[in-house]
């Protein structure tokens, strides 16, 4: 009888959206079906492979780590045929290397639809290797299937002598014919050619009944519904977690099949070394090590700080210096140090701006002096052991920011000195989170689209909140699940779903640097964007020993170092950024005010209010600001404690008089961690180290560590003399506080990228608002909010000019100056048609549409762009846009001849041709058609002149929405400029909406009962007045659910006001010019009155109701427009009332 049984052919998840097997509940479910081991082969990668090894050593069950490969029907190299699969397994750590090598060749060398290896790699990485033969896919059990024996046996012979006792035939049981001739053949190869044979069940779920998740999980992948007859499907429900019993009975004619699994479990020795630190190497000058390097490196770069800073206790610095270098040496760590500075200090040298420093890092003296950080962590009273304990071994961790654009030139020259085998990005997957997966479950049940999403939508925002969260928090959700049986189904899905892995990505930061070729240690993989990654994930290249270091891309960077080009170039002034003085009153006076649009991490409604709460006036309150506004801090008090004491409403109190030299710049609020790791130095005698780790546990609320970390706390506090009742009452005041406490460190290196992106707003506020516009370019709703803060601010924004613009936004000479947009902005125009137009424009500006259809190649210009620059204004300098549109179709017809470009007459022609058109377009659709290139209006805007009757009727402009909670009832103004129509799967119609006022833009949902009352409406394009409850998606931006429409100039609401306006006008006739200046001027004074022109020519009157875009408001600058244009005893205006 059999000993037993072992899987030893299992997807995970992380065979990725095939796999539906969870690491925390196949081992509970090994555990009480009595398997001692486990292998894991997933499909064509390893992503796994660590968190189910270090998973099953914590539930005692031997992991055997193995991949079902794809293998390329001839070489690796070549491209077509179906791949064949075959099972790997590592029996050891040589068999784990040469595994990692073959999985990751696959990607690197033989990808084609999958990642693919040929028998060349199985034979040279073949050592400490098991094969199976592996499903029907594999190449043994495809040839059986053609009843080509011969063949198969060749192949098995030629697996035997590359393995030999370590090649082994797979048989399966799934209730398969085809399985079924398949065994018969293994069998019958075993019995002739002596190779074993096991049993394995292919397990890609868990039981049985999750055969149905599974065929969900194959129609996401494969984008297919379940009610597609010829849909990828398994046929069977058998591939699930037999147990033991199950396969007993199975294969009760092959007993040995089953024994042959534990006989090969019992030959894996497999034992990584996890946990134990591989330093990349760093190559110190001839003669030096790198401790000396270190040191003398960290001494020079601390000479030059203290002689640029001027400091009076230059002691402290050395001794710090001193303390920290030996702390770094005795941990092992000063070659991560020398790579940092290393690659830091390339990107300063090559103008790649740097931040001055992210997270911890900034406590170290040591990266001060090195470059590597630009804060003085004396100064600032920052903690090296928040950074680097030296009572908790753990690596350092040094997160640097770049700029955004040239993060990858740093990245290439860290891959070229330590070469490209040994350095990659590190991969993350993406998980099935809430809204993604109810919206995933709803298209494979084949619910409407529209629907599943509005659905998703009633989900609370944020990337944490799940499923059943959001069933708990919100009524409507579990009223609609218990109402509709379709809904209901659809959520059970998708609460087992939730939270697999739905695809693998690039993790933004994380590269990887080691000392022998990456392959040694883990497996590579190369996505769609051709960037070669681990196959591991963060944790696990940690696990494994690898350092990574993250590499930041950060806007902020960019756009400040736009700001200084343009400021040196404007005002001949080299601005330099680090030693910008940080008590400048006008850029405490900007902040003080909340006037932040723009300044890093303060943009948000809530952060300008704290900010006119708080009223910073010195750089401290600038980091205790950032460290403040979090959820924790704000829902504890702490901030209205903080806001109190900081303007003298409340006396300032300290946990103990000792402590008021720590507390005294935080008013006796404890703020920073570093705040907690001090006072437990002081009260208690604690090292900083052991403060560090006390502060780590108030933070992580660990129970048994607290407990002994107490009765340190308070036996050193007794020794100094303070009452055990009152230090175990500071002791728990303490751990209150640390709940909630933010890192010193990252709050003061982050609140100086703010005071400098605050200073350069206060002090050049054209170049900073010209260069955030740049920096947002491919943000139109961003571009949208900052063309608006200009308007407030008084910088006029011009429109795009092909003779003036640049690709960036600039600023334009003047006074006052004014800020050109720029053609990299306009959609559809591209970087290669600007390069063109920039180029060419080098010989002369363009005198006219026809002249710059002679000059520009349009094969580099098309017709696209060309219509693009046309609607965003670019032309307008040349002549009307209204003409230029009407003429274009003819000018692109004529240049999309055989002929490079257009003739000079075929361009004169067709402007000839728009002056005599009849039929131009009205200003509404100018507006329309700019909109659609810039993504918002930017020439004018339908609401233009509507201002004072908005201000009366609407309660919130759409900017503000922002900072108001969800639920919130709002009133707002706006015009419709998008609608979705949706159909219920009761036939109804309902819609989605995106409502634009003159501030921003939000979209509402409109449900049937309103639709039907209001369809007509939201297609009128008139201002409306909308009411409705405010929403957040899981970003946090704000949605509408929306009560009620009506038009904004409705009249029941100006019962008291005039109704009517006449303008009479006596004379012979009205040129186009004045008919344009009039139409100009009724625009800037639109409102609720209907308008009527009466023209008197000799003893005729006409009268010309004029349309409700120009319905008008009463007014002197309307009366006076009107005399200035028409001349005032030509005309004369009168007001109607009710």
């Amino acid at each position: 009888m059999p000993r037993g049984f072992v899987h030893l052919h299992l997807h995970s998840q992380y065979s990725i959206l095939d796999g539906a097997i969870r690491f925390e509940e196949l081992f509970p479910a090994l555990e009480r079906m009595g398997m001692k081991a486990v292998a894991l082969t997933d499909h064509g990668n390893m992503f796994g492979a660590i968190e189910f090894y270090v998973s099953a050593k914590e539930h005692g069950i031997k992991p055997i780590i193995g991949c079902e490969v794809y293998v390329a029907p001839k070489s690796r190299f070549e491209k077509g045929g179906e791949p064949y699969h075959l099972v790997l397994l590592a029996l050891n750590n040589q068999g784990y290397r040469n595994l990692c090598h073959l999985v990751s060749l696959a990607y690197l060398e033989g990808f084609y639809q999958k990642p693919r290896i040929d028998h060349e790699l199985l034979e040279t990485y073949q050592e400490g290797l098991v094969v199976l033969t592996s499903c029907l896919q594999g190449e043994i059990p495809q040839l059986l299937l053609k009843g080509d024996y011969e063949r198969a046996k060749q192949k098995a012979t030629y697996f035997k002598e590359v393995f030999g006792d370590r090649f082994y035939l797979e048989l399966q049981y799934n209730g398969l014919d085809e399985q079924k001739k398949v065994n018969e053949g293994l069998l019958k190869l075993s019995k002739e050619l002596n190779v074993k044979v096991v049993a394995t069940n292919d397990c890609h779920y868990l039981n049985r009944e999750d055969a149905f998740l599974h065929d969900v999980l194959l129609c996401i992948q494969t984008g297919k519904v379940l009610s597609d007859p010829r849909r990828l499907r398994f046929p069977t429900d058998q591939f699930y977690l037999r147990s033991t019993e199950e396969m007993e009975a199975i294969f009760k004619e092959v007993p040995e099949a089953l024994s042959n699994t534990l006989d090969l479990a019992e030959r894996v020795d497999l034992e990584l070394e996890l946990g134990r630190y591989q330093m990349p190497s760093f190559e110190a000058p001839e003669g030096k090590g790198l401790e000396d390097y270190l040191k003398e490196l960290a001494e020079e770069g601390l000479r030059r700080r203290l002689k640029k800073a001027k400091v009076q206790n230059e002691g402290a610095y050395w001794d710090r210096l001193r303390k920290e270098l030996e702390v770094i040496t005795s941990m092992g760590f000063s070659g991560y140090f020398l790579i940092v500075q290393d690659f830091v200090n390339y990107a300063k040298q090559k103008g790649i701006p740097v931040g001055p420093g992210r997270g911890s890092a900034a406590g170290s003296l040591v990266a001060y002096a090195l470059g590597i950080t630009d804060i003085d962590p004396l100064e600032h009273g920052l903690l090296f052991e928040r950074f680097l304990n030296p009572e908790r071994i753990s690596l350092p961790d040094i997160d640097v920011d770049f700029c955004y654009e040239r993060r990858d030139e740093v990245i290439e020259y860290v891959k070229a000195k330590y070469g490209h085998d040994k350095v990659a990005h590190i991969i993350t997957f993406g998980k099935m989170q809430a809204r993604a997966v109810v919206r995933d479950v709803g298209r494979v049940l084949g619910l409407p689209y529209k629907e599943v999403d509005l659905i998703a939508k009633l989900i609370p925002g944020g990337p944490n909140t799940t499923l059943e969260e959001a069933l708990a928090l919100e009524p409507r959700l579990k009223e609609l699940a218990n109402k509709d049986e379709t809904l209901r189904k659809l959520l059970g899905i998708a609460l087992r779903l939730e939270g697999m892995v739905r695809h693998a990505s690039t993790h933004a930061a994380g590269i990887v640097i080691a000392n022998r070729p990456l392959m040694d240690y883990l497996p590579l993989y190369k996505g769609k964007e051709e960037v070669i990654t681990t196959q591991y994930a963060m944790k696990d290249v940690e696990r494994i020993g690898l350092v990574k270091f993250d590499l930041l891309g950060l806007k902020t960077l960019t756009m400040m170092e736009e700001v200084v080009r343009l400021v040196e170039e404007r005002h001949r002034i080299k601005l330099d950024l680090k030693a910008l003085p940080l008590n400048d009153p006008e850029t405490y006076k900007l902040l003080s005010e909340g006037d932040t649009t723009g300044v890093f991490q303060l943009e948000s409604q809530g952060m300008r209010e704290l900010l006119r709460k708080i009223k910073p006036s010195r750089f401290s309150d600038l980091i205790a600001l950032l460290a403040l506004y979090r959820p924790g801090p704000l829902g504890s008090g702490m901030v209205d404690e903080y806001v109190k004491r900081r303007h003298q409403k409340e006396a300032v109190k300290y946990l103990h008089p000792a402590l008021e030299d720590i507390l005294a710049e935080t008013y006796g609020v404890l703020v920073y961690q570093e705040q907690v790791m001090m006072a437990a130095s002081i009260l208690a005698d604690f090292t900083l180290g052991e403060a560090d780790i006390l502060r780590k546990a108030m933070s992580k609320k660990d129970p048994e560590e607290m407990a002994r970390l107490r009765d340190r706390f308070i036996g050193g506090a007794l020794k100094k003399g303070i009452p055990e009742e009152k230090a175990s009452e500071i002791f728990e005041l303490m751990a209150k506080f640390a709940e909630y406490g933010f890192n010193k460190s990252h709050s003061a290196a982050y609140a100086l990228i703010a005071y400098q992106t605050a200073y350069l707003k206060a002090h050049f506020p054209h170049e900073f608002m010209a260069a955030l516009l740049t920096s947002e370019m491919n943000d139109s709703d961003k571009v949208m909010r900052y063309v608006m803060e200009c308007k407030e601010k008084g910088i006029e924004v011009l429109p795009p000019d092909v003779n003036k613009s640049q690709w960036e936004f600039t600023v334009e000479e003047g006074d006052p100056p004014k800020i050109r947009f720029g053609l990299g902005a306009v959609k559809n125009v591209g970087e290669a048609a600007v390069r063109t137009i920039l180029e060419v424009r080098k010989a002369g500006p363009f005198r006219s549409l026809a002249n710059f259809c002679i000059r520009v190649d349009s094969r580099k210009v098309n017709r696209r762009a060309l219509e693009s620059l046309v609607k965003a204004g670019a032309f307008d300098s040349l002549g009307e846009r209204a003409k230029l549109l009407l003429s274009l179709p003819k000018v692109l017809e004529r240049s999309s001849g055989n002929s490079k470009q257009p003739t000079l007459f075929s361009c004169l022609e067709t402007e000839g041709d728009a002056k005599a058109a009849v039929s131009l377009p009205n200003e509404l659709e100018l507006l329309k058609a700019e909109k659609e290139v810039l993504g918002f209006y930017l020439s004018g805007h339908p609401l233009k002149g509507y201002e004072d009757l908005i201000k009366r009727k609407a309660q919130y402009e759409i900017r503000t929405l922002e900072g108001l909670d969800p639920g919130t009832e709002v009133k707002l103004s706006g015009i419709v400029t998008g609608l979705r129509e949706i159909r219920t799967r009761k036939g109804e119609r309902m819609a989605v909406v995106e409502l634009e006022d003159l501030t921003g833009r939000v979209e509402g949902v409109v449900f049937p009962d309103l639709f039907k009352e209001v369809h007509t409406l939201l297609l009128s394009e008139v201002p409306l007045l909308i009411e409705g409850i405010l929403e957040k998606d899981e970003e946090g931006r704000p949605k509408l659910r929306v009560n009620s429409i009506r038009p904004l100039l409705e009249g029941r609401e100006e019962k008291e006001g005039p109704k009517r306006i006449r303008i009479k006008v006596k004379v012979k006739g009205l040129s186009r010019k004045e008919l344009e200046a009039m139409k100009a001027l009724m625009l800037e004074n639109r409102g609720p009155c209907e308008a009527y022109l009466h023209v008197f020519t000799g003893s005729k009157e006409v009268v010309i109701k004029l349309p409700d875009d120009l319905r008008l408001m009463p007014s002197e600058a309307l009366i006076n427009g009107l005399h200035s244009i028409l001349g005032p005893t030509a005309c004369f205006v009168e007001v109607e009332g009710c």
